[in-house]
């Protein structure tokens, strides 16, 4: 391909994303302080490495805090409207854009690509997470899975591939959802059913529970009524689905699991990706952005 393309933040997924991008393209980094390679330009501020780019590459999500791009690694923030003023008529690739980065890409012409608007890129993240939380119930429980009893709230995409991994390790599962046409699919995969709108006093009957719905279920009263030594994972986007104050004024043995992918396997992730990301540049070239 042989473009010049610029990485900006991210956490481990982009280390690796840029080594392979650099072996048919001129790249450039800036917000990563991790690269020791002849091949990859180190920026010394964002203006230049977005100006020198034709394509910029944003991380898995893109920000958090809706005003810098997420960096693990990076001291110095990176506004986010700082990067638009200089990517002009130019393509931003990331993934987890929210509406409001897409207006203000807008109104600075710049192209945005979501790389989670590709089903087959979310459907292998899935497969990280689910096994990056497995590694979080060993770690955070000290016990095997095999035999404890573990719910799981929601049946989308993210819950299926977990309740899969959970019962291969002969865990008991449980998933809770709350229509009925979810309650069907629970039950022909062979799970044990429960509704999210009755989750009570039957929540002290496991040892793990699993959010992964991105609202508000497991709130100050229904956490008071998990038994002491459970451990509560959420694995939802921000806001989140468990009042995290309140887990830590009542001592639970919690954890927000953000961004798996890029903390249990960045390699495999950055493999995704950069197939996602060449699928994309490929389809720029036939006229949909990119010249």
């Amino acid at each position: 391909m042989d473009r010049k393309i610029a990485i900006i933040g991210g956490d481990k997924r982009m280390v690796y994303l840029a080594k392979m991008m650099s072996e048919e393209n001129e790249v450039i980094v800036y917000g990563q302080n991790n690269f020791k390679n002849e091949h990859i330009i180190q920026a010394n501020n964002l203006e230049n490495a977005v100006k020198k780019s034709e394509v910029i590459i944003g991380p898995i999500p893109f920000s958090k805090d809706g005003e810098n791009v997420y960096t693990e690694d990076g001291e110095d923030k990176i506004p986010i409207k700082v990067l638009m003023q200089n990517a002009k008529g130019k393509t931003l690739i990331a993934g987890a854009i929210s509406k409001e980065i897409y207006d203000i890409a807008q109104t600075y012409d710049v192209i945005v690509k979501d790389l989670m608007q590709s089903e087959s890129l979310a459907v292998l993240n899935t497969i990280a997470t689910a096994e990056g939380t497995v590694e979080i119930a060993i770690r955070r429980t000290q016990k095997i899975i095999h035999g404890s009893k573990v719910l799981i709230l929601g049946f989308g995409r993210v819950a299926k591939v977990v309740a899969d991994k959970f019962a291969k390790l002969s865990a008991d599962v449980t998933c809770a959802a709350r229509k009925q046409e979810a309650f069907a699919w629970i039950e022909a995969s062979g799970y044990k059913v429960a509704n999210i709108n009755e989750l009570g006093d039957n929540l002290k009957e496991y040892d793990i529970i699993i959010n992964t719905p991105p609202t508000l279920i497991l709130n100050r009263n229904k956490l008071k009524m998990i038994k002491k030594d459970c451990l509560v994972i959420d694995l939802a986007s921000r806001p989140g689905g468990v009042d995290r104050d309140a887990a830590k004024e009542l001592d639970i043995n919690f954890e927000w699991a953000l961004a798996l992918p890029g903390k249990v396997a960045p390699l495999t992730a950055a493999e995704h990706i950069k197939r996602t990301i060449d699928l994309i540049l490929g389809t720029c070239v036939n006229g949909d952005g990119l010249k």
